[in-house]
């Protein structure tokens, strides 16, 4: 099967044939996913341009997989294949304190993490445990599922850290808008039934689109140094109480705290996005923080509750993903390129090519 190969940091990725794993291969609780999509993510430029580097190659990337359950280990009922499903990505080790609270994507000792330290999605089979293997709903179309794998997850993790609570009429605003933004603005909307969301966005075309999905109100992000002043001006002065950042650059970073940044009196900021570099680290000075009372909060992942919440919000349809563009895996360069040069609105979604072993 093609596979998109990942060989370390500062090193091309290129598009592999390796094995096809088979029933041999398996664990007694694993299962073998036929994968019909995969979504690209920011990850996999983070991999290639050294941003990850977890020292482990070469590894197969993606983490956004769907498809169907060709085979089953022997501790997993037959009645598993044919199943239509969605692969939740971590794998802990089953006895750190994290994964007793099912918190898996903060296990210490992961035992895999696809796309990441395990060979993961963008290739034409993927191996992995069976009560990762999350159903999807028949109604689902596999390439409208893939990007439910991390931008829907994502988005449902961030509103937890991030303390969402629409019974005081709080403000949310997501900083930078496109596969989690888009699902964060969706839930905020529909599920956490917030008052007011808002997006910074440097795209018109995100922006527009944002409004299309519910936010109340876009700010222009092309000049980073205005947008705590234009979010003032739309929260009445006050800032916004929780403010998901997308971003992770130090010009974004910067114009969400402070003594008139974006975020509000006891708001709190969720670190979503990150970008390399020392000139990327965040900083800011206490006092602001202290006297606003604000928290700041790291979001990472998700758990695999989370997974099973995102599939049940789409399936719902309380959110839509938003695909930009499908396209078969061999041109998956060409996707990531677009990527990097947020020449996308939404999610690209490779298709594997299962006619060429």
């Amino acid at each position: 099967m093609e596979a998109v190969r990942y060989h370390g940091p500062n090193e091309a990725l290129t598009l592999e044939t390796i094995p096809i794993p088979t029933s041999s291969d398996l664990s007694p609780n694993e299962v073998i996913i036929r994968v019909e999509a995969s979504a690209l993510c920011h990850t996999e430029l983070h991999f290639a341009d050294g941003t990850l580097n977890l020292g482990v190659a070469p590894i197969t990337l993606g983490h956004e997989a769907v498809g169907v359950i060709t085979a089953v280990g022997s501790d997993v009922p037959p009645s598993r294949i044919g199943q239509r499903v969605i692969n939740y990505y971590y794998v802990g080790c089953t006895t750190c304190r994290w994964c007793k609270r099912n918190e898996e994507q903060l296990c210490p000792n992961l035992k895999a993490e696809h796309g990441f330290i395990t060979d993961g999605g963008l290739a034409g089979y993927i191996r992995t445990p069976s009560k990762n293997a999350v159903v999807l709903p028949d109604s689902l179309e596999f390439v409208d599922a893939a990007p439910i794998g991390c931008g829907v997850t994502t988005a449902v993790h961030a509103a937890k850290m991030g303390r969402v609570d629409s019974t005081h009429d709080e403000c949310a605003l997501v900083y930078g808008c496109n596969g989690v933004g888009f699902g964060l603005v969706q839930l905020l909307k529909n599920v956490y039934k917030m008052k007011t969301v808002g997006v910074v966005a440097r795209s018109e075309e995100k922006r527009k689109r944002a409004i299309e999905l519910g936010a109340d109100f876009v700010v222009d992000g092309t000049d980073s140094s205005s947008v705590a002043a234009a979010v003032r001006e739309k929260t009445g002065g006050e800032g916004v109480d929780v403010l998901f950042e997308c971003v992770g650059t130090r010009d974004t970073l910067d114009s969400c705290v402070g003594w008139v940044g974006a975020l509000g009196r006891r708001g709190r900021l969720v670190l979503v996005g990150y970008h390399q570099g020392e000139e990327h680290e965040f900083r800011c000075h206490p006092i602001p923080m202290i006297v606003y009372e604000q928290t700041v909060v790291g979001s990472v992942g998700a758990t695999l509750e989370d997974l099973k919440e995102a599939v049940q919000y789409v399936g719902e349809g309380k959110i839509r993903t938003v695909v930009d563009s499908v396209i078969s895996l061999d041109k998956f360069q060409d996707g990531l390129d677009r990527i990097k040069s947020c020449d996308c609105v939404g999610k690209i979604v490779c298709l594997p090519c299962h006619g060429r072993r």
